[in-house]
């Protein structure tokens, strides 16, 4: 195994079930997102499995608690990542999770809680 590349189980939050097993070469955070045979899936927990070996405890594999996700069209980059949602509105979350507080599930186009941003 190379040092950089980690074995990493899948596992889908609802209904709980191991989607399997893959290698990565990088350590996703929860909020974003892994495609996995032409699915995508966002980050909700990542697990981390650790091993003794002589000198010490080793990094020995990640776990990834997903749930499956259709990639919204109401989109933006916004800081360095993608916001659901319509980010003029004050009620927006700003996150790649959560669309708002007031109406979660969407959509905004025609939302009648849409307020603009106050500048």
């Amino acid at each position: 195994m190379e040092q950089d590349s980690l074995p990493t189980e899948i596992i889908l939050s609802h209904p709980r079930q191991s989607l399997g097993k893959i290698q990565l070469d990088s350590q996703p955070q929860p909020g974003q997102q892994v495609h996995i045979d032409g699915r995508t899936y966002r980050i909700l927990e990542r697990h981390h499995h650790y091993q003794y070996k002589v000198g010490g405890y080793y990094l020995n594999k990640i776990s990834l608690y997903v749930q499956s996700v259709d990639f919204p069209e109401e989109t933006t980059f916004l800081e360095g990542k993608w916001v659901i949602g319509d980010i003029t509105c004050k009620y927006n979350a700003r996150s790649e999770i959560l669309r708002c507080a007031v109406n979660p599930n969407g959509p905004c186009e025609g939302c009648q809680y849409y307020e603009p941003i106050e500048e």
